[in-house]
């Protein structure tokens, strides 16, 4: 399902709509102002009005400006509706993007990671909810730049079913050969419960209770 919260405008329209107020006010308040000078000036020494056209060309602009940026938000918020409607196509389905929660099925489960340089030695981990490693991955691919799939059948490391239906936090730990940590990130797969605005933005709810923007998928199946 989709669900938009078209109720709620953003900070950036509140404040495009407060500010073309405001600019309305003293748009108004400088008419009043000039109508007031013009018709009380001394005839014999008029004003100079060129300070006020100057000041009415400049608020004029400002004006224009303001308008400006609420139409592109308006178009912004059209594309981000549009966007919407091609991740909708997406609920049911599985996708993959950065993450570190998982959810198994009677097969299990995977995971996989990316590493930022050459590892020697890679260490990956299944954990609770309360943070209790319930299985361990001993002597991962340490090879950079490349995705590596890992497996999950489900148990811990003495062989038994874990118990709930998660989610499951993954963490993946790699050192090279001198001890030092080497950065990494891994992507889970989840399947698409419905799509939500945050901010005019949709994003995709999973099942693993996360939320994510469409951009960042880096596989569907």
């Amino acid at each position: 399902m989709i669900e938009p919260t078209t109720a709620a405008p953003t900070a950036a329209q509140t404040a495009s709509t407060s500010s073309l107020s405001q600019l309305g006010q003293d748009y108004q308040s400088f008419l009043k102002l000039l109508t007031a000078q013009v018709a009380n000036q001394d005839p014999l020494a008029p004003m100079d009005s060129s300070t006020f056209v100057t000041q009415l060309a400049q608020l004029s602009q400002v004006e224009q400006s303001v308008q400006v940026n609420a139409n592109l938000r308006e178009i912004s918020a059209r594309l981000a509706g549009a966007a919407s409607i091609s991740d909708v196509q997406l609920i049911g389905r599985t996708v993959t993007s950065p993450g570190n929660r998982v959810v198994p099925t009677a097969e299990g489960a995977q995971f996989s990671y990316e590493l930022a340089q050459p590892a020697s030695e890679v260490t990956g981990r299944i954990m609770g909810p309360d943070g209790t490693v319930l299985r361990t991955f001993t002597g991962l691919s340490g090879l950079s730049e490349t995705q590596h799939e890992v497996a999950w059948d489900g148990r811990d490391d003495v062989g038994l079913p874990v118990v709930g239906d998660g989610p499951f936090r993954v963490e993946v730990s790699a050192v090279d050969d001198e001890g030092k940590t080497v950065p990494n990130a891994t992507y889970v797969p989840a399947s698409v419960d419905s799509v939500v605005f945050r901010e005019g933005v949709p994003m995709l709810v999973l099942d693993n209770g996360t939320e994510v923007s469409s951009t960042r998928i880096i596989r569907v199946d």
